[in-house]
């Protein structure tokens, strides 16, 4: 699409909509391009590193409605622009970003075209609705550099007269680049790490490629490369001890949201407040230790929708991975392991979403395996899954690709889920620096687990990102996996089990034993006879079909049976002597929905693969 340029010998003295979209598409190219180094710097008010991520992501979601069917109207333009950054919202300072443009878009949107006075009153109106979204606004922070920025759009407008967009920028530009150096002076945990506010910063970079375009009139490229520190920089800051683990949001639509209601119980809960949008549509996020609370409350004021929640402890460790690893692993909620052995390898988990009706929630993070199985038991809707949306692992992946050189995401098997699929679509469209590599894992739970344990102990020794691909690789040719369930109940009501063969079994009492195949289907391993010593005999099932000359690493889960997962493991350390032994954990929903309670999954992984 041909854009109209303003240039120096045409300044511009009104924006219509396409102008002002332009010169948007070019301020958000370059905040993109400065991703990484606005990750690294971010401090305040946890430093997770994952700010510049947030922004992108934020904006990424603008610039997907700029592209869209033109707009002349500039008023309907930045109406548009404002319910998009809303929609895309990410973090902190991404809401606050969203609530700047409702604020903007709110007053010109009845202008055709804009001069400077009215992009001044709405520059002013942007700022302070900014401040407003938040329940505890501290200066030193992106509201400072915003409030300033409107301060010297005034001056430059009212005191001396500016009418031109370039000169207004540019002028203005300067005073938005001295309030951000000032804010390493304004906040302790800045001053510490020698650091300018990230949010700051983002929202400076977003001034620089709007000020550009109108200066030259040209757009930059679409696929500018992320502008970054030096490889070996560390990101700043100090890891802490969090009051709060938890970054959580969520989008709430509703009639009448009552904002003064929500912002009092929500603050009871957490930390680091902002609400963001209107009485009809609002972005929430706070910081809090019990996720699923916020989800709850937010229930009780509409309807819930795009929930995230992120672990600001782990993402600390990736920020700041002291082992210097070139590669980051990541994984889906489908996978099985121990938190344990997720903690010390830094595996990355993206959640599968659960829903009993009309409740949702994230996996293993707004429902435990243990909750989830109780639920299952006792809620009279079945349960259904639904695959992570790509834009949630587009954001882990830009996230971690940030810290490391490589990721390499192991996925749920394409043959059981569309989760493979999104990831690879997020993979793709990803701006990183980082390579990112996906292997379909043609497995699930615990045996999607090991083969991501042993991408991730590939990565601590200091594995390339091809070593680590070759070892996912590897672990999917020798990783076996095996399930046994106690009834077909749940797999008949979730329609993975045909009701004529569940009738059979049922007559005949037998319990089907299950398997996943090398190319990473379900298949029948056998059946047992009866109910009785259900799960010795499953373990002597497995002692047949595993080798004893092998050493093999073993990991079993189970949905709410741990005696009978123990049985299992003692029938296998006795017939399988030097195996070792992962601890034995609840079982995930990857299985578990369709396993009820009672099954039990068994993986296992030669430690050194038979020549």
């Amino acid at each position: 699409m041909n854009l109209p340029a303003a240039t120096p010998q045409r300044p511009a003295l009104l924006l219509d909509g396409q102008q002002l979209s332009a010169a948007l598409r070019a301020g958000i190219q370059r905040l993109a391009s400065h991703e990484e180094i606005i990750n690294r710097i971010n401090v305040f008010p946890v430093p997770d590193g994952d700010t510049g991520t947030n922004l992108a992501l934020t904006l990424q979601a603008v610039l997907a409605g700029l592209r869209g069917a033109p707009e002349e109207h500039a008023g309907h333009l930045l109406t548009r622009v404002a319910d998009a950054a809303l929609d895309g919202a990410r973090g902190n300072s991404g809401a606050i970003l969203a609530q700047f443009f409702l604020g903007l878009g709110d007053r010109l949107a009845p202008c055709a075209e804009l001069n400077a006075e009215q992009f001044a009153a709405a520059v002013r109106d942007g700022a302070v609705y900014a401040r407003e979204s938040l329940a505890e606004p501290r200066e030193g922070t992106i509201l400072t550099v915003l409030s300033d920025f409107a301060t010297a759009v005034a001056q430059q407008v009212g005191e001396l007269g500016v009418r031109d967009f370039a000169t207004l920028f540019e002028a203005t530009l300067a005073t938005a680049r001295r309030s951000l150096a000032a804010t390493r002076d304004q906040l302790e945990s800045l001053r510490r790490a020698n650091v300018v506010d990230a949010g700051a910063l983002g929202f400076v970079e977003l001034l620089a490629g709007m000020g550009e375009y109108f200066a030259t009139g040209v757009l930059p490229a679409e696929d500018l490369a992320p502008a970054l520190l030096h490889d070996e920089e560390p990101a700043a800051g100090e890891q802490q001890d969090l009051e709060h683990r938890w970054c959580v949001e969520c989008m709430i639509t509703g009639e009448d949201i009552d904002r003064r209601r929500l912002r009092e119980a929500a603050a009871r809960l957490g930390s680091s407040l902002v609400i963001a949008g209107t009485r009809r549509k609002l972005r929430l996020h706070l910081h809090l230790n019990e996720p699923q609370q916020l989800f709850e409350l937010a229930a009780q004021h509409g309807t819930v929708s795009s929930e995230k929640a992120d672990d600001m402890q782990r993402q600390q460790g990736m920020a700041h991975h002291e082992a210097r690893r070139r590669v980051a692993i990541v994984t889906d909620s489908a996978a099985d392991l121990p938190d344990s052995i997720l903690e010390a390898l830094d595996i990355h988990m993206v959640p599968v979403r659960i829903s009993f009706g009309a409740r949702s929630f994230l996996d293993k993070i707004g429902l435990s395996p243990a909750e989830f199985f109780h639920e299952l038991a006792t809620n009279p809707v079945h349960p259904k899954t639904s695959q992570p949306p790509p834009g949630d692992f587009r954001r882990a992946f830009e996230f971690v690709g940030s810290h490391y050189e490589a990721v390499v995401y192991v996925g749920l098997s394409a043959k059981l889920s569309g989760t493979f699929q999104n990831a690879e679509a997020a993979a793709v469209r990803a701006r990183t620096h980082a390579r990112i590599v996906t292997v379909d894992s043609c497995t699930a739970s615990l045996g999607q687990g090991l083969v991501a344990l042993r991408a991730a102990e590939t990565a601590a020794a200091g594995g390339s990102g091809d070593e680590v691909r070759e070892a996912a690789l590897a672990a999917r040719r020798d990783t076996r996996a095996w399930g046994c369930v106690t009834t077909l109940e749940y797999a008949l009501r979730g329609g993975r089990v045909p009701a004529w063969v569940g009738r059979i079994a049922n007559l005949l009492h037998l319990l089907p034993l299950l398997a996943i195949g090398k190319d990473g289907g379900i298949r029948l391993s056998g059946v047992l006879p009866g109910r009785h010593d259900v799960y010795r005999r499953f373990g002597r099932h497995l002692c047949r079909r595993l080798d004893p000359a092998v050493r093999w690493r073993i990991a079993i889960a189970h949905g709410n049976a741990p005696d009978g997962a123990r049985q299992l493991q003692q029938v296998l350390v006795t017939s399988l002597p030097g195996c070792e032994l992962l601890p034995i954990i609840p079982l995930g929903t990857a299985f578990g929905v369709h396993g009820g309670p009672g099954c039990v999954v068994v993986a296992a992984q030669p430690i050194q693969a038979p020549a």
